[in-house]
């Protein structure tokens, strides 16, 4: 942010959100949603999709990291 000279504040009123929601999203604590990757997209001019796909990836990696063994417990089928 500081690239653009962007604030947490800054940044959440040019969004069109509270600084809160801004500050959960930057810590993780909240994901991504469509509509913020629209309204974040818009901002940097790139795609909806490079936001939620990157919100994917860390879902993942979160979801394969607090599930590993019971993950590993799951035997792949095999054709017949």
């Amino acid at each position: 942010m500081p690239d653009y000279g962007l604030t947490v504040s800054g940044l959440a009123k040019t969004l069109g959100v509270s600084r809160q929601t801004m500050n959960e999203l930057l810590r993780e604590h909240r994901s991504l949603t469509p509509l913020m990757a629209l309204r974040l997209s818009r901002l940097f001019g790139n795609s909806p999709e490079f936001w939620l796909n990157a919100q994917s990836a860390v879902d993942l990696w979160d979801a394969q990291n607090s599930h590993r063994d019971e993950i590993k417990r799951i035997q792949p089928l095999k054709a017949a």
